[in-house]
């Protein structure tokens, strides 16, 4: 594999879009890390 088809190569995989479940997997992982810190900072508090 030569120069430039390494180079075409790696701009076709970024250029990809994620699809709808990626998306979707990706939003709910960040809602449940962002309910994790929430949490962690409120349950000390509390007891």
């Amino acid at each position: 594999m030569n120069k430039n088809t390494r180079r075409a190569r790696a701009i076709a995989i970024a250029q990809t879009k994620p699809d709808a479940r990626t998306v979707a997997i990706r939003h709910v992982v960040m809602a449940a890390s962002a309910a994790a810190a929430v949490m962690a900072l409120l349950l000390p508090r509390l007891f």
